[in-house]
């Protein structure tokens, strides 16, 4: 950009000297000649401004906390926490005024002395100075540069050094100082101004540089904070310890010279080092704890998704995007640590094949755990695709489910009357029955189920065949039970669509888990089984506090009645009978009540286990999400699998990552129908 010539230069300084000076006196001195016309227009302009400056909330940090009320991480656009007055320490007030504005509370919207005082010193620059500012117009300036968000074009117009940016800023400035007192505004600059490293607020930047809140600052900690915003890239303490020194003596000299502080104070705190104490930022879901990510991720969904934080997508984005928020959640420490080490042990993070798991409280639908082996990100061997969820929530396509869906088959067969000792010859292979949907369309006698192993024939009664996991007797069974009848039942449990939103395809094909579902899906299921027929859509949000404090409401549980108790606790009585002597049997845990199903799918491309005890219910999956192929033959947790089944690849994932979140807890029982 060219330089402003002398002469225009001149009579910009000279006409805000004068405009300031109306303002001061708060009357129209007469002008005359060129500077005298150049005034009136800029008198002229500033009275046309609009006077009341647009203030939002401050974008500020959300921090999401764990059932436990840990901290599992903190997301943002601004890193920061907004502090009433009384929460910023008076040393810390005062080291800014000395530096930034030290007449602040001797003059009004503008100091005149300091325009006077810019003119004689800084006219050869070649732009309006900026130590002319009050702390009032800085305040307005950051409240216009906060006010332009991303837009980078508006940023560089609020940051722009012309005489019209700053007779709007002063227009503002006289308005803010008729509407709050000196020390409101102050606060409200010390909440908004930029120190560096991330870090927006005083809070935020005693946090970072110090790891104390701002209340507690020191003497140098605060000469040091104040010195930060005239330049916080060039003064950084970390990355410019000496420049930094440098500057923060500066203030110290400052707070002396105006009696803030006794020289004696100032030389004691200008010999101390920097004495920084680092606290990193931990952005985002993938700084989330213990592996988290996936779980702050589906958070971020809900609040994004739930009509109960905003009648729409608008106002739901913009209040995650304001941020401020305390999220309290249902997630429980104990048991995301032991879902963590359980994935990541059976499956590595750099296998081709990825495992994933959902763990939710039967009875609620707390979801207590979420994670897979990939960890939350962008780099090598990670994702932000949540394989524990369908695409609603931000996840992926799911997987077929394979055999852990005929548990659902069953119930449906004995809410419709037929008995568990109901049986059928269930020969190694057998053509499909004839049957009919929910929209009357019929599938005749045609192709072929055939079991896992020729040697597996009936004749079986429906516990035996889960036991055993026989593909031609629940054929046998979803027919008589009636395809619809078992898509109805599917649908009480909350299996309305697949993993992508697509409709549910019933076909005779269902009771071999041919949609995709996912994790939390199936879970979610079991989990109706474990409550004795009452089915809870999951929930992850337990309290929401608004920046002000105020509570917001939160989306609750849909628990409700899916099926009879006599019906979920005949089916559980059949899934014990899984983990003690049938295809689970890996999977079983020692001296407690558990209960679950495996699954393969066609060609082993996924297997799965699904279970539960009375205090939890979780699904695990280990697939390759990316080119799925047969799993047989893989590498996956350090070791060549042979045969992927279920029960012997998923459900050893399954078993410690509950044994881990129960430990310690009493054994909890079935029911007697169970």
């Amino acid at each position: 950009m060219s330089p402003v010539p002398r002469p225009r230069r001149a009579i910009q300084f000279v006409g805000l000297a004068v405009l300031a000076g109306f303002l001061v006196a708060g009357v129209a001195l007469p002008v005359v000649g060129p500077l005298g016309a150049y005034t009136k227009t800029t008198v002229g302009d500033f009275n046309d401004l609009p006077a009341a400056l647009k203030t939002s909330a401050l974008a500020q940090s959300t921090r999401i906390y764990d059932a436990d009320g840990g901290l599992i991480t903190a997301v943002y656009s601004r890193d920061r926490t907004v502090v009433p007055g009384d929460r910023i320490a008076p040393v810390m007030r005062k080291a800014t005024v000395d530096i930034e504005d030290h007449r602040f509370y001797q003059h009004g919207a503008l100091d005149l002395k300091g325009v006077l005082r810019a003119l004689r010193t800084d006219a050869g620059s070649g732009r309006v100075a900026q130590g002319a500012s009050t702390l009032t117009q800085q305040y307005v300036k950051n409240v216009l540069v906060e006010a332009a968000g991303d837009d980078a074009r508006a940023v560089r117009q609020a940051q722009s050094q012309t005489l019209a940016r700053k007779v709007r800023e002063l227009r503002y400035a006289v308005a803010l100082e008729k509407k709050l007192s000196k020390d409101e505004i102050l606060t409200g600059y010390l909440n908004i101004a930029f120190f560096g490293e991330q870090a927006y607020g005083v809070e935020a930047a005693a946090e970072r540089y110090f790891s104390v809140h701002a209340a507690d600052l020191s003497l140098p900690q605060a000469a040091l904070l104040a010195g930060l915003v005239q330049s916080p890239t060039a003064y950084d303490p970390v990355t410019s310890p000496r420049l930094a020194k440098e500057r923060r003596d500066t203030v110290l000299r400052a707070m002396a010279g105006y009696g803030t502080i006794t020289r004696d104070q100032s030389r004691q705190a200008i010999s101390t080092p920097l004495g920084l104490h680092v606290s990193a930022p931990r952005q985002g879901c993938a700084a989330a704890s213990d592996g988290a990510g996936f779980f702050c991720d589906y958070v971020r969904q809900v609040v994004l998704g739930d009509p109960a934080f905003g009648r729409t997508a608008a106002q739901r984005q913009a209040l995650w995007r304001q941020g401020g928020l305390e999220i309290h959640t249902t997630l429980v420490p104990k048991a995301q640590q032991a879902l963590r080490r359980s994935v990541t042990s059976h499956v590595l993070t750099t296998d081709r094949a990825a495992t994933a798991m959902a763990v939710v409280q039967p009875g609620t639908g707390r979801i207590v755990a979420m994670g897979q082996s990939r960890d939350y990100g962008v780099g090598s061997h990670q994702t932000q695709i949540d394989l524990s969820v369908g695409t609603r929530m931000g996840g992926g396509l799911g997987f077929p489910t394979g055999s852990v869906f005929k548990p659902v088959v069953a119930a449906a067969a004995l809410e419709n009357d037929i008995k568990p000792s109901q049986k059928y010859p269930a020969p190694y292979s057998m053509a499909w029955p004839a049957m009919t949907d929910c929209a009357g369309r019929k599938y005749p006698e045609a192709g072929e189920v055939h079991n896992d192993s020729p040697s597996l024939v009936g004749p079986f009664a429906m516990p035996e065949a889960m036991a055993k996991s026989v593909n031609t007797y629940f054929a046998q069974l979803e027919a008589d039970t009636g395809l619809c009848e078992v898509a109805t039942t599917a649908a009480k449990l909350g299996i309305t669509a697949q993993a992508d939103g697509s409709r549910l395809q019933v076909v005779p094909s269902l009771t071999l888990g041919t949609n995709d579902l996912t994790p939390l899906d199936v879970a979610d299921v079991y989990a109706t089984f474990a409550a004795h027929g009452t089915t809870c859509s999951p929930v992850a949000v337990t309290s929401v506090k608004a920046p002000d404090g105020h509570e917001l409401s939160v989306p609750q549980a849909d628990c409700h009645r899916a099926l009879s108790a006599d019906v979920a606790d005949t089916v559980t009585g059949m899934l014990k009978g899984v983990v003690e002597d049938g295809t689970g049997r890996p999977a079983g845990l020692s001296g407690r009540d558990s209960a679950g199903k495996t699954g393969t799918t066609d060609s082993s491309e996924q297997v799965w286990f699904a279970g539960y005890t009375p205090e939890l219910s979780g699904a695990v999956v280990v697939g390759d999400t990316e080119h799925p192929q047969d799993l047989d033959g893989q590498s996956i947790g350090g070791s060549v699998v042979d045969q992927a089944f279920g029960g012997t690849l998923a459900g050893p994932v399954w078993r410690d990552a509950i044994e881990g979140a129960l430990d310690g807890q009493p054994a909890g029982k079935f029911s007697s129908g169970g």
